[in-house]
């Protein structure tokens, strides 16, 4: 934040829209392939009733739970600063 008044420039709002979007599309890749590394076999091979069960399961709660984890984990990375309690100053004990 470079500007007085808290307003963002329109250079940080683009950092942030790209940001997101990052956070986002990785996330989604992230989750689809833990889905398919967990339900994968479920899907492709003849397995037990309850087996195929417990592995759909499993990835449908997983995938959820690694996105949302994900884009929490890159927005969290790109949050700003704290503000100085003394605009100016560097050295809270100045």
């Amino acid at each position: 934040m470079t500007t007085h008044g808290g307003r963002r420039s329109q250079a940080e709002r683009d950092a942030i829209t790209v940001e997101i979007g990052y956070a986002l599309f990785s996330a989604a890749f992230a989750a689809a392939v833990v889905f398919g590394a967990v339900a994968g076999p479920a899907l492709l091979f003849d397995l037990p009733d309850t087996l195929s069960r417990v592995l759909l399961r499993t990835g449908a709660v997983l995938a959820p739970v690694l996105f949302a984890a994900r884009v929490i984990s890159v927005l969290m990375r790109f949050r700003r600063p704290p503000q100085p309690s003394h605009p100016g100053r560097t050295n809270p004990d100045s």
